[in-house]
């Protein structure tokens, strides 16, 4: 008579690597000065659309790791600028989804040159649509100042500019367009966002300026004031 003895089966799954395991860079300068200051910027606008929030991760030129299949081919990809919302605010080394809860951009822009613009119009834009599901995806070419951007339904769907040329993101609740002026003391026509009333909104050093100049406004309205009141007693 034959015995049965039970076997179980332990199956080993393999751990998944954190961010100190991970390449956080690639030693691949940006493609230009323009591309890191353009990047600085929209890094400093975002964060003065909300300077109360703190549940919001905005990243620029740094890796974004969703899947083991892509540490395996070694395909690390790393967007120009993105925004994760309803997240921890905080730093990170590189963005790891399987440490995030899953999560990847809501929105990312892609600053083309000569040696990505295929990639960021093409396979790129394919990884975003399938792969990342991310709502609004931009992509600007600096030598002729176009602007392209699609947001995500079943597919990307391209989005129509408005009479100024820009282009509404949902996600942010911004326009996204064109602003020539001088930013970290470059002059250049540069990508930034506007409020929905056609605002632009301002830097940090911007806000900070302003901040000033009405107080300032206010301090000589006081004494104004003081001095009418003191020439009526």
């Amino acid at each position: 008579m034959l015995e049965v003895v039970e076997v179980t089966r332990r199956v080993l799954v393999p751990r998944a690597p954190s961010v100190e395991e991970l390449p956080t860079e690639d030693g691949e300068p940006l493609e230009s000065n323009w591309h890191r200051i353009q990047i600085n910027l929209l890094v400093d606008v975002t964060h003065q659309l909300w300077p109360e929030r703190n549940d919001y991760f905005v990243g620029g030129n740094m890796f974004v790791y969703y899947s083991a299949h892509q540490i395996r081919e070694r395909d690390y990809r790393g967007p120009d600028f993105f925004v994760v919302l309803d997240v921890p605010g905080g730093d990170r080394k590189a963005w790891v989804a399987w440490e995030e809860g899953g999560r990847l951009p809501d929105i990312i822009i892609e600053l083309l040159s000569p040696t990505t613009a295929e990639a960021d119009l093409l396979s790129k834009k394919q990884l975003y649509e399938r792969v990342f599901r991310t709502s609004n995806y931009f992509a600007y070419d600096p030598d002729t100042e176009r602007l392209w951007g699609w947001h995500l339904n079943k597919q990307y769907a391209p989005l129509q500019p408005n009479e100024r040329g820009w282009l509404w993101c949902e996600t942010l609740q911004v326009w996204i367009g064109s602003w020539t002026g001088e930013y970290e003391k470059v002059p250049s026509t540069w990508v930034s966002f506007y409020r929905p009333d056609g605002s632009l909104v301002p830097t940090a050093a911007e806000a900070e300026a302003t901040g000033r100049r009405a107080a300032q406004a206010e301090v000589e309205r006081l004494q104004a004031e003081l001095t009418r009141l003191r020439r009526a007693g």
